[in-house]
């Protein structure tokens, strides 16, 4: 029987590697949105640049995520928490991506409040978002959008549509030591070799007559 395989988002720890956290998604969208803008040397007319690259396009994602708890619903003896608190554990998984930790936020102010005059924010977990073996890239989360649409007695969220966008890290956003780093350049070397596989058509298909 074939495993269905889903996409989500792992969270990793930026220094160590280790695994924090697999939020699975709980359907695959039907779409994902990319977006790729380049990053090409100089500008329009610049004769001398006009072929070179400084470094890898921006790449932005957009999911739109469905969570509902209907099915964990229908059999509430098996899920209690989801009888107790609906999605929003689920909706706070994804939440919490985007915000620093309240340990982080007490000992700024502490620090702050000590008298320090430069406070370095803390380094965020790295989330990378898995889209089968094939694609797994670092990113930002740089939109979140939730849209709650159903609720219980107690008005815990039970059905929710989440819209992410994401950027994709690459070696100019992480710095050539950085282990998010080793993961772009095995995502974009994932892309070349993928690219090999397509081949390449013979110039008469493009109208050149004669052309082998």
């Amino acid at each position: 029987m074939a495993t269905f395989t889903r996409g989500g988002i792992a969270v990793i720890d930026p220094k160590s590697g280790a695994l924090l956290r697999v939020i699975a998604l709980q359907y695959n969208p039907e779409n994902v949105s990319r977006s790729l803008q380049i990053q090409a040397v100089g500008g329009d007319g610049d004769r001398l640049e006009a072929l070179r690259l400084k470094g890898p396009p921006n790449e932005t994602i957009k999911v739109d995520i469905s969570i509902d708890a209907a099915d964990q619903l229908e059999f509430p003896d098996q899920h209690l928490v989801t009888r107790k608190f609906g999605i929003f554990p689920e909706l706070a998984a994804l939440e919490t991506l985007v915000y620093p930790t309240s340990a982080a936020l007490i000992a700024a102010n502490n620090s702050s409040a000590a008298g320090s005059l430069e406070i370095a924010p803390t380094e965020s977990p790295l989330a990378l978002f898995v889209w089968s073996r094939s694609r797994v890239v670092p990113v930002r989360i740089t939109e979140f959008n939730i849209m709650e649409e159903l609720f219980d007695n107690s008005l815990h969220p039970i059905r929710a549509k989440v819209s992410l966008g994401m950027r994709v890290l690459s070696m100019n956003d992480l710095g050539i030591q950085h282990r998010g780093t080793n993961l772009f350049m095995a995502y974009l070397a994932g892309k070349e070799r993928f690219a090999r596989l397509a081949g390449s058509a013979p110039l008469a298909s493009l109208g050149f007559a004669g052309a082998g």
